[in-house]
């Protein structure tokens, strides 16, 4: 691999880890919000659909890993 790609490369994983910082973010928010519900909502609807949007960003942000991680390993090969 040329020293643009890998420039290039490194510049989307870069980019990559803003996002993975910025979803962080939010999972954490809605986390937050949800561990902070009063006992008697969980268990409800509400909680509910925030536990599983945590699960989501979750899974989301093991994605971004794993695409910067292949990534590095292109760059590295």
């Amino acid at each position: 691999m040329n020293k643009q790609r890998r420039t290039t490369l490194n510049q989307i994983n870069d980019l990559i880890a803003n996002v993975y910082e910025d979803l962080e973010s939010c999972k954490d928010q809605e986390e937050e919000y949800r561990d902070n519900m009063p006992e008697n909502l969980q268990g409800s609807e509400r909680y509910e659909k925030a536990d599983d949007a945590v699960n989501m960003l979750e899974e989301a942000l093991e994605s971004l890993q794993q695409a910067m991680d292949n990534i590095q390993e292109v760059i590295e090969s």
